[in-house]
């Protein structure tokens, strides 16, 4: 199996900073890419930003210039470096893999069961 643990959702001050981590676990014999999504009550579930294995990212217009994805393959991590945050941030950040699994001859997408930041004075 490929498990996600997610980590690093708090309570902060608007235009304060938070570093999310996401950690790939398992019989995992690649990974095509991560994302953070994020989903607010009563809202859909959006991209925030992603990460293909030969380093190409892509952001949500509206975190452009505040967030950087990052990752640290050799401890099958990524990161979320979120700066300058707004209370319209505030939602649960899931993380998600494009892996392959030991054993298997496709690909499937994996989530974490999510963190919460919350963005408030």
């Amino acid at each position: 199996q490929v498990q996600l643990v997610e980590s690093g959702g708090g309570l902060v001050q608007p235009g304060g900073s938070l570093r999310l981590s996401c950690a790939a676990s398992g019989s995992i014999f690649s990974i095509n890419a991560m994302g953070w999504y994020r989903q607010a009550p009563g809202k859909q579930r959006e991209l925030v930003a992603a990460i293909t294995s030969g380093g190409s990212t892509n952001y949500a217009d509206s975190v452009k210039g505040r967030f950087t994805i990052s990752g640290d393959s050799a401890k099958n991590t990524v990161y979320l470096q979120m700066n300058s945050l707004k209370p319209e941030d505030t939602a649960v950040y899931y993380c998600n893999a494009d892996a392959l699994e030991d054993g298997l001859g496709y690909g499937m997408d994996y989530w974490g069961k999510g963190t919460l930041v919350t963005v408030s004075s």
